[in-house]
């Protein structure tokens, strides 16, 4: 699911720990997406990119 919403195979992130910390960070993404509901993992992402007063408030944080 992570290769194909984030792109992670055309990703150019490959020395040190940029792989992991990416990793990370988009594991994160999606589980805050699960957390807050989202079935739909690639919609809530687009949806959260369009929309980053609504991908503040589901980290808790106001715009």
């Amino acid at each position: 699911m992570r290769e194909v919403t984030f792109a992670e195979d055309a990703s150019r992130v490959r020395t040190g720990i940029a792989p992991r910390a990416t990793a990370a960070l988009r594991n994160l993404a999606v589980g805050l997406i699960r957390q807050a509901g989202g079935a739909d993992i690639a919609a809530a992402t687009d949806h959260c990119r369009s929309r980053t007063d609504h991908a503040l408030r589901l980290l808790g944080l106001e715009a």
